[in-house]
């Protein structure tokens, strides 16, 4: 069992930057494939960044590209993301998502374990 929390999430201008954080517990994140997703109002939950177990491989939505960066610490069991240049459609709920093994990807049925989500607000 995982146990994962995401923090960092809060209200920001458009063109603001936000860090998310996503502390795991139970057992050590480098054995998971990690992944963020994101749910805005009214809209399916949708991809936005995955990364390998070792964190030396990335992957990202084409809508996050270049302005979203995922990284992880496994020795403090945590996964980042790193959101710059924000726009009000970035608005949503951010969840943590992790995944036995070495699948890393887009594919949300993948992913075993799940946060709470945090919210991200940005405001034109």
């Amino acid at each position: 069992q995982v146990l994962l929390v995401e923090s960092g999430g809060g209200l920001v201008q458009a063109g603001g930057s936000l860090r998310l954080s996503c502390a795991a517990s139970g057992r050590t994140v480098s054995r998971f494939g990690m992944g963020w997703f994101r749910q805005a109002p009214g809209k399916e939950r949708e991809f936005v960044a995955a990364i390998s177990r070792s964190g030396g491989t990335t992957y990202y939505a084409d809508s996050v590209k270049g302005q979203f960066t995922i990284s992880r610490d496994n020795a403090k069991d945590t996964v980042y993301l790193q959101m710059a240049n924000l726009k009000p459609e970035d608005t949503a709920v951010y969840y943590c998502a992790a995944t036995p093994g070495t699948y890393f990807g887009s594919r949300a049925y993948e992913y075993k374990y799940w946060g709470q989500g945090t919210q991200v607000t940005v405001s034109s």
